[in-house]
């Protein structure tokens, strides 16, 4: 996504660090990179609180060399991907414990299950909210049931995997404390919900981890980093400029592939 296409993206600096950091908001990568940001404030900028305002083109260019977001800029180093600029603060601000833990071994588990989600939660969760909002929204046409059957198939076989090799009877992934891997994974598996596909239901252990997570990052804040996600359904009604569907018509179409 780049900021161009991102209305709702924004610029979060922290003064005393010379720190900017543009994310959009309300999707999923702005989810994952706002979340700790907020909950870690005062680890990351004891003095001073930060501070938010409008992005524009040619602001997220100086900040990005790749014009996307979200994106990081920390003196005269610059870093795209959430998952990256997570790992990247967690050292840096030397962030509580539990996001990325200092022990080799609990690490360890934190990068493996970063890794594997790349190629399944996330490869699985996202499309369902191309396909029931966003995709129909810009082409004027509903997908085949069936398009959304198959992906709902490959992401509860993700989910199966997960509660069986990374959840098990533990609180959290990696053990009784919260870290980054529940944050990247909880922040997929919400897009399925805001499109009316609760991967939650019936999964009482997957249910009661999400509850954990919630009250681990603070409820406020949990809702407030996924507001737009849970609302995306309202963007139906919006009007779009002919020449961007045409655009970005293929683009969507594409992703599902």
């Amino acid at each position: 996504m780049t900021p161009s296409q991102v209305e709702s993206a924004t610029f979060m600096k922290l003064e005393e660090n010379s720190f900017v950091l543009l994310l959009p908001v309300g999707t999923r990568p702005g989810a994952a990179t706002v979340c700790p940001i907020r909950r870690l404030r005062t680890q990351l900028s004891p003095s001073r609180p930060c501070l938010l305002w409008p992005s524009d083109s040619e602001g997220a260019a100086k900040v990005s060399l790749l014009k996307k977001v979200p994106a990081l800029k920390d003196g005269d180093f610059t870093l795209a991907e959430c998952t990256a600029i997570l790992l990247y603060l967690s050292r840096k601000y030397k962030t509580p414990d539990h996001w990325y833990p200092s022990d080799i071994r609990k690490r360890a588990q934190v990068d493996e299950y970063l890794s594997w989600h790349h190629a399944n939660i996330r490869a699985s969760a996202p499309k369902t909210m191309w396909i029931k909002v966003l995709i129909p929204l810009f082409t004027g046409q509903p997908l085949p049931a069936e398009k959304l059957q198959e992906v709902m198939e490959g992401l509860s076989a993700s989910l199966k995997q997960f509660e069986e090799r990374f959840l098990q009877d533990k609180a959290f992934i990696i053990g009784s404390e919260i870290s980054l891997a529940d944050l990247v994974a909880i922040v997929e598996l919400m897009q399925p919900v805001g499109v009316g596909c609760d991967v939650f239901e019936d999964r009482p252990r997957l249910m009661e981890w999400r509850r954990r997570v919630e009250e681990a990052v603070g409820k406020e804040l949990f809702f407030q980093a996924h507001e737009m996600i849970l609302n995306i359904k309202e963007l139906s009604n919006i009007q779009i400029d002919p020449q961007l569907k045409e655009h970005l018509a293929p683009m969507l179409m594409k992703m599902l592939k």
